[in-house]
């Protein structure tokens, strides 16, 4: 089966510097065009830059997944330059937060604005401009496991995230009549394989398989990439690695494989559903715990060829 997706364009919002990037790059690696959008635009272009540098053509889109304004502008900027829009991924999120007890009303209405008003903005003028042109394209939505578990001070990325599934349901059901399919993607924590990230974090002496240096101005709490074993406020702690039933943690390249397939033509039937990668996190029993000697997955097939 080769699974290619010459001739589309797609859009990806949320860019930077992980999961975004990966997905991407592995969407371009598998034939796409691919806009790239995140609100800080040197992210954009970073990940613009990686792109070309895997022979990828590319376009930065910088803008607000949560300004419906900004959205119409950015797509209909992609519109211009190439014409179309095959593949849409909502990316787009914003990680961490608080207690239930604790969590200011500002942050909530920023998190919940980006992590699903994002998805129904950039779903809703995307599929119009498909439904125009009689594209019968995909959308993807990113949720998270913490989308489908509790997770201690998180209320706001957990609550956004979970109404992401039921958001990609009812959606599928009003773009099946125009053959637009719409579903969503579970990664779990995830394993870095960006070799910009790596380097900075060699720079700064940061270790563990997923942790990377925070953006300027950005608290150890809001960035996106945690720690192995994070602390909470409210006790316990979280070991992502010794609980994976497969022993390894993900990658945004594990991710892209299986995200490619889902825009492909292969996947013309599958609508209103949810994929994942997450080594058995979600499956696992709760009070199991992986005995420590595990053999571990096949080799990961790389993309980028910038490493």
């Amino acid at each position: 089966m080769d699974v290619n997706l010459n001739g589309k364009v797609a859009l990806v919002t949320g860019v930077g510097p992980n999961i975004g990037s990966g997905l991407a790059l592995m969407l371009g690696k598998y034939g796409a065009k691919v806009a790239c959008n995140d609100v800080r635009p040197e992210v954009a272009q970073a990940t613009v830059e990686r792109l070309e540098r895997n022979g990828v053509e590319a376009m930065s889109i910088p803008g607000d997944v949560a300004n419906e304004e900004e959205v119409k502008a950015y797509v209909q900027r992609v519109v211009d330059e190439w014409g179309r829009i095959d593949i849409l991924i909502n990316c787009a999120g914003i990680d961490g937060g608080a207690s239930v007890l604790e969590f200011e009303g500002e942050r909530w209405t920023r998190q919940i604005m980006v992590n699903l008003s994002g998805n129904f903005f950039n779903t809703k003028w995307v599929a119009r401009h498909m439904v125009e042109q009689e594209i019968k394209g995909s959308i993807i939505c990113i949720i998270s496991t913490a989308g489908w578990q509790g997770r201690a001070n998180s209320v706001g990325y957990c609550s956004s995230k979970g109404g992401i599934i039921q958001f990609v349901r009812a959606s599928a059901m009003d773009l099946a009549p125009y053959g637009i399919r719409i579903n969503s993607f579970t990664p779990t924590a995830t394993q870095v394989d960006n070799p910009d990230i790596l380097r900075a974090r060699e720079a700064a002496g940061v270790r563990g398989p997923m942790g990377f240096p925070p953006l300027p101005g950005q608290s150890p709490r809001e960035n996106a990439g945690g720690q192995p074993v994070e602390e909470f406020r409210t006790g316990g702690t979280a070991d992502f690695v010794a609980m994976s039933p497969l022993g390894e943690l993900p990658t945004p390249t594990d991710y892209g494989h299986v995200v490619a397939w889902m825009c492909s033509d292969y996947a013309r039937l599958v609508t209103g559903t949810d994929w994942g990668v997450d080594a058995g996190a979600l499956a696992k029993y709760w009070p199991y715990v992986p005995p420590a000697e595990k053999r571990g997955p096949l080799p990961l097939i790389k993309m980028d060829v910038s490493e």
